[in-house]
This record gives structure tokens, C-alpha cells and sequence, in this order.
């Protein structure tokens, strides 16, 4: 008996530090100070505020250092470098032109779906685009963008542009705003499934068009790994690109692809096509849905120890930071409680790409203001 409970509060206390964050919320950015070292990944940005949301958002994150427009050592501007430290806190602090600093507000209580009202001259989004068209100025084409339900930002071509020709324009952009899994894979012994909480922008229900062992073999645009046909459905839904998908359930991946035009469709086993739901919420039932021998790899907050899959969905559902979970079932040391990995990825806008270019507009939906 002592043994065992000896175990139990090892476990828990790994349970506690297995992604610990500062205990104490602070908004601070500090400008021209340097958290070296420690990195986790960098993703591009426009500005110190938009990087601490990125890293509020990211499951590990803890701190951030942002390297702004006036950074000269390079041309790395426009990156935000994610972190972390067993203690929660940077290593160290220094002096750095051109940079800002600050720490994730994961403590504070945050909104998931930040507002992101500021606006960037002379910065581009390359890359993104799904719909273009001109405007008289940027505060239409951010307007245009709000209005759209694809639209997570934008750019927009000033007057004063060259080549003349492409001045007023306003390019929509996108990113997919819904929690996806990075990695899907079969691993025996793993249950794996979805937040009930997980956030939808219609409330028209539709039950959406999906075709048995049928694939759509051309027009593809991206893959992306998916549990189920009806996560794929959900996948298509949220790009402004996809007109229908093929899901291919041996490797769990799912096809999204393009042609407004045509659909030439195929009799074969093992593959599952459909048609995404456009202006409605499709039926989420399958979010219920506990996928065994599936594992959903990385993107971990934190582990819990529970009794059953099903109570693991709970504590997901009931963890505002968790979109999806893994739980293991092995009887880890001879105890009853088992391991339930809940985890979160980025879902607020972010450019694939922050660049400087002189007479353009930047900036991002104003649905969350």
C-alpha cells in the first residue's frame, strides 16, 4: 500500500509539472530585451501583441521574444520565437535592439478568440489568398474581410502602389480557425477524440453530403491529417478553397480539393469523398466519437490521470485550453488510473508569412471585436 501511493504522488506530481506555465499573470512587454535560448519553434508576426497571443494559444509556450520591424542584424524581422523553461521563467534577460519581450497570458484568463484590431502600413501577408477584388481603401477591404466568414486577414494595396495597376486591391486571406490535429497515427493501446466544446460560427444545422467507398482522384490542393470522413468533412468546411475531399482511411489522411466546375468521382475501397457544408453547422455527433488505436501525437498541455476514455473527454470538454485529447491504457505501474494527455493547437489568425513592402495595408478580421 505504501508503495502504491508512493507512485500515485509521483504521478501526480508529474501530472502538475508536465507543462507548467507562470503561476502568476503578467502582460508585461518589454521592449529591447532579450530571452535567449530556449526556443520551441518561431512563427511569422506582425507585432509584440500578436506574438503573445500566438504564444498564450501555443500548448507550451511560456514566454516569447518578438523581433520587430526596426531589427537591423538581418533580415529575420517579423519572428516570433515561441518558448518554454522548466521553471516558467526565461534563463536569462539581455539588452537587445529591436526586439520585445514578454510572457504567455495563459494565467490571465484570456479570450480564445482575441480581437486584433491594429492595422500595419507598409506590411505584407504574402501568401494566403482565396479572394480578390478592389476597394477604396484598406478600412473597406477590412470590412470586407469581417464580413466574409472565410476571411482571418488581409491586404490591400494602397494608391501610391507600383505597378499602377494593382492599386486598391484587397486580397482575402486565410487560416484555418478550427482546432486541427498536426499528427494522426495508429498506436494499439490509445484512445483518442475531441472537445465537445469545440467552436463552430453557424447555427444552421446540415447534415452535409458524404460518399462511401468513392474517390474523387483529382484537383488536389492540400492534405492534412484527420481521424474520420466527417473530421475531414469539417476540415473542407473551414477552407474557402475546398469544393469536396476524399479521405483515405489506411493512412488517416484527409484531400482536400478544387474545381468549382467538375466533380469526377470513382468506385474504391477504403476511401470515403464528400461535399463540405457551406453556411450551416454540421452535425456534430462526431465529435462524440472515441477513436480507438488512434493517437493524436504532440501538442500537449498537460496529463491528467483518469479512470476511462470517456472520463478523459470530460476533462477535456471542461478545460477551456483543450480542442482534443489521447488517452493511454496502459495500467501504468499496476495502478487503475491511467494517462490522459489533453491537448490544443493555434486557431487565431495567423499569416503563413509577415513581410515589408512599402504601400501596402495589413491586417486581421474584426469578428472577434
Amino acid at each position: 500500500m505504501g508503495t502504491y501511493l508512493i507512485l500515485l504522488g509521483l504521478l501526480s506530481i508529474c501530472s502538475l509539472s508536465f507543462s507548467q506555465v507562470p503561476l502568476e499573470c503578467n502582460r508585461e512587454l518589454l521592449q529591447d530585451v532579450d530571452f535567449p535560448g530556449t526556443d520551441i519553434i518561431f512563427l511569422p508576426s506582425p507585432d509584440a501583441d500578436h506574438c503573445q497571443q500566438l504564444c498564450t494559444q501555443h500548448s507550451s509556450c511560456q514566454f516569447f521574444t518578438f523581433s520587430r520591424a526596426d531589427w537591423t542584424r538581418d533580415n529575420t524581422y517579423f519572428r516570433c520565437y515561441l518558448k518554454s523553461s522548466p521553471s516558467g521563467q526565461p534563463d536569462a534577460r539581455t539588452a537587445l535592439q529591436g526586439v520585445t519581450s514578454g510572457f504567455s497570458l495563459k494565467p490571465c484568463n484570456p479570450d480564445p478568440q482575441p480581437c486584433l484590431s491594429q492595422v500595419y502600413q507598409n506590411v505584407e501577408f504574402p501568401g494566403a489568398d482565396y479572394r480578390s477584388f478592389f476597394t477604396a481603401d484598406h478600412e473597406e477591404c477590412q470590412r470586407a474581410c469581417t464580413q466574409d466568414p472565410a476571411c482571418q486577414f488581409f491586404t490591400f494595396v494602397n494608391e501610391l502602389f507600383t505597378p499602377e495597376k494593382f492599386r486598391f486591391k484587397c486580397q482575402l486571406k486565410f487560416s484555418l480557425a478550427i482546432p486541427r490535429t498536426p499528427v494522426v497515427e495508429r498506436k494499439a493501446g490509445i484512445i483518442s477524440g475531441f472537445s465537445l466544446e469545440t467552436q463552430t460560427t453557424q447555427n444552421t444545422a446540415c447534415l452535409g453530403k458524404i460518399f462511401p467507398s468513392t474517390a474523387i482522384p483529382e484537383n488536389h490542393i492540400q492534405t492534412l491529417p484527420a481521424a474520420s470522413p466527417e473530421h475531414c468533412q469539417t476540415l473542407c468546411s473551414a477552407h474557402p478553397l475546398c469544393t469536396y475531399f476524399t479521405y483515405v482511411s489506411t493512412n488517416l489522411s484527409c484531400h482536400m480539393k478544387n474545381n468549382p466546375n467538375e466533380m469526377v468521382t470513382k468506385k474504391k475501397e477504403g476511401v470515403t469523398s464528400g461535399i463540405p457544408a457551406r453556411f450551416c453547422e454540421l452535425d456534430a455527433s462526431w465529435l462524440k466519437v472515441a477513436h480507438k488505436d488512434i493517437d493524436f501525437p504532440g501538442s500537449d498541455i498537460r496529463f491528467e490521470l483518469e479512470d476511462d476514455a470517456d472520463t478523459c473527454q470530460k476533462t477535456c470538454t471542461e478545460d477551456r485550453f483543450c480542442q482534443f485529447y489521447s488517452f493511454d491504457t496502459e495500467n501504468l505501474f499496476g495502478l487503475d488510473r491511467r494517462r490522459c494527455y489533453l491537448k490544443s493547437v493555434i486557431t487565431m489568425p495567423a499569416p503563413p508569412k509577415v513581410t515589408k513592402q512599402a504601400n501596402v495595408v495589413s491586417g486581421f478580421t474584426l469578428k472577434n471585436c
